[in-house]
């Protein structure tokens, strides 16, 4: 397979991205608890992508910057209305390079994940922390990880099948490393369009402590971006970290 580095999803996918998630889960409630974290302050979003969520976070006013480690990405970014006036640095997250403080800092739709080690998970936490004014956030947005649907470390799942496309996903899992490598795979009349995926998931505890380490407190956690309760049965949640004031 070619070398995957952290560059490497964004610029594979970035031409179609919009396409396939740019109606992703609640988009309102998402930046209305942004705007809320935010309070007038300036904002950092790590992963910032094309803009899904940063462009109407700034509509509402909110100065926005972003990392991304995808030029690609950030270039679709740039073509769209407003795009071209937020700050995007391009490079690794776990080494964020913007000058703070920043009240909010906020990863989302499992970006965190894409960070390859545990490692580099805690260092971003610590980066993070750095730039976070005292009393300022840091949102994290990721799915909770569920095994029980491997089976021998593998899974191949159907996701869609249609008149002029079908979509499988093809999933290796280690349990030591907590890595899932997935390949996405899309079959159309025109050919086979390959976009794979390398996340290193974490439990909610175990992220609780890398934020700990930062020296960030958790203060809230929900199951959705409409503060939903967080219970056993979430397939998602929405974590709020606090730097002491």
């Amino acid at each position: 397979m070619t070398e995957y580095g952290p560059e490497t999803y964004g610029e594979r996918v970035a031409d179609v991205y919009d396409t396939w998630y740019g109606d992703l889960g609640d988009a309102g409630a998402e930046v209305a608890v942004l705007a809320e974290l935010a309070a007038g302050g300036r904002a950092l979003e790590l992963g910032i992508g094309t803009g899904r969520v940063a462009l109407p976070l700034a509509a509402r006013g909110v100065e926005v910057h972003g990392i991304d480690a995808s030029a690609a990405m950030v270039e679709r970014l740039r073509a769209k209305p407003g795009g071209g006036a937020i700050p995007v640095t391009i490079g690794d997250m776990t080494e964020v390079g913007v000058e703070g403080p920043f009240r909010l800092v906020f990863v989302v739709f499992n970006t965190f994940f894409m960070l390859p080690s545990q490692e580099a998970q805690v260092r971003c936490m610590a980066n993070v922390a750095s730039v976070l004014e005292p009393g300022g956030r840091f949102l994290l947005h990721a799915f909770v990880p569920d095994v029980s649907r491997f089976r021998d470390d593998q899974e191949l799942t159907v996701r869609s099948v249609g008149v002029d496309e079908v979509r499988l996903d093809a999933s290796r899992y280690d349990p030591h490393l907590q890595r899932v490598d997935s390949t996405q795979i899309r079959i159309t009349e025109a050919g086979t369009r390959l976009v794979h995926t390398r996340l290193r998931f974490a439990y909610p505890p175990e992220l609780d402590l890398m934020a700990r380490l930062a020296g960030l407190e958790p203060e809230s956690r929900w199951g959705s971006f409409r503060r939903e309760p967080f219970t056993a049965d979430s397939a998602f949640h929405v974590t709020v970290y606090r730097k002491p004031a």
